[in-house]
């Protein structure tokens, strides 16, 4: 049985995993942002400690930032200015004494949908899209994450596009530039205002634009989309869905293609313990 750990700005999300099921589950607010290195980690011990159990066998953590995957070393966490340099496989390891794997948010999300799929239709190339302050992505393919040479495969949000990036386009800094918020949006959409029923028709498109370059790079099986943004799909899916079909030309690709929404907060969790 292992403990899976989502290390998330708002909140911190711990919960024990046993053939792929989640068995018992916790969440608390996230550090401080003014906290210190040694706070923090005060704190996440502390909470795992409520959690951990003698049949605890392993942990898995899934951080918003950069990382050396192989030595479990954090880099310039998102949200948590004191996390630059963080050695948390091997402070972890120590005080709880079982392995400990490290890895992307997003990439947890990634395997954490995977895995909701029955065995007999597993997907076989699966991209995980996190939308939130920013863009994540994740990249299963045939049941094992794919992470590059340096944990940052998936990070097309960082390409050109307009006057920015694809993620100032593609997250919540798009509603920000106009002055909303997704959550006020999405409840002004249902409502019928004009205005923001045309603010998710764009954010479609933008969106479209993305998945164009997922099937370009990875020529995927399976998109999943997650995150705070993702809970409003139906508001945005109909033109992100007409401007892939009509953007992008392999039409066996998209045939094939099986897209949807899963926004369960728990997949972070669950695909953290699968690391």
């Amino acid at each position: 049985m292992k403990l899976g750990i989502d290390i998330g700005g708002t909140n911190l999300c711990l919960g024990h995993v046993k053939d792929g099921v989640l068995q018992g589950r916790i969440s608390v607010p996230s550090f401080p942002r003014e906290a210190s290195l040694e706070e923090t980690l005060s704190y996440l011990s502390e909470k795992i400690e409520r959690i951990f159990s003698p049949r605890t066998s392993g942990i898995g953590v899934g951080v918003p930032s950069v990382l050396d995957v192989e030595k479990g070393i954090v880099y310039d966490t998102a949200n948590i200015p004191s996390w630059r340099e963080v050695h948390l496989k091997d402070y972890l390891e120590e005080r709880f004494s079982v392995p400990v794997a490290i890895n992307n948010d997003a990439n947890c999300y990634a395997l954490g949908a995977y895995a909701t799929f029955p065995e007999d239709s597993k997907p076989e190339v699966l991209v995980g899209i996190t939308l939130g302050t920013g863009v994540g992505m994740g990249i299963v393919e045939k049941g094992k994450l794919f992470l590059g040479a340096n944990c940052g495969a998936g990070e097309l949000g960082c390409l050109n596009y307009k006057d920015s990036n694809i993620e100032g386009y593609c997250s919540k800094q798009f509603f920000a530039d106009k002055k909303w918020n997704p959550h006020g949006a999405a409840q002004a959409a249902l409502s019928g205002d004009p205005e923001a029923i045309a603010l998710w028709e764009e954010f479609g498109l933008h969106m479209g634009e993305l998945l164009c370059a997922v099937m370009y790079a990875y020529d995927p099986s399976h998109i999943v989309i997650g995150g705070g943004v993702a809970n409003a799909y139906p508001l945005f899916s109909p033109t992100m869905g007409k401007y892939l079909r009509d953007n992008f030309p392999y039409r066996n690709a998209l045939a094939r293609l099986t897209m949807k929404a899963m926004t369960d907060d728990d997949l972070m969790v669950l695909g953290a313990a699968m690391l």
